[in-house]
C-alpha cells in the first residue's frame, strides 16, 4: 500500500499561508511549472513529498556574516 500523503490546492494555499493563491496554482498547472501534482479525474492533488522537494529547491541560502570588529 502506498503511504504517500496528498494535499488539495486549498490545503497547499493554507500551507503557504496564502502567499500562493489558488489562481496562481491553477495557472502553474496549466503552464506545467511549480510543484508537481497528480490529477485523477477532476481532482488535483499535490504529494507532500513533492511540495517538500519544491521547498528545498526554492530555498534561499544565506551566508553568515562574521564581524571584523574585535570584541573585548
Amino acid at each position: 500500500m502506498d503511504s504517500t500523503k496528498y494535499l488539495t490546492a486549498e490545503e497547499v494555499y493554507d500551507r503557504y499561508r496564502g502567499s500562493i493563491s489558488l489562481g496562481t496554482l491553477r495557472n502553474w498547472r496549466a503552464m506545467r511549472i511549480g510543484p508537481c501534482f497528480v490529477k485523477i479525474g477532476k481532482a488535483v492533488l499535490y504529494p507532500i513529498s513533492e511540495l517538500d522537494a519544491w521547498d528545498e529547491h526554492n530555498k534561499v541560502k544565506c551566508r553568515v556574516l562574521v564581524s571584523s570588529r574585535h570584541q573585548p
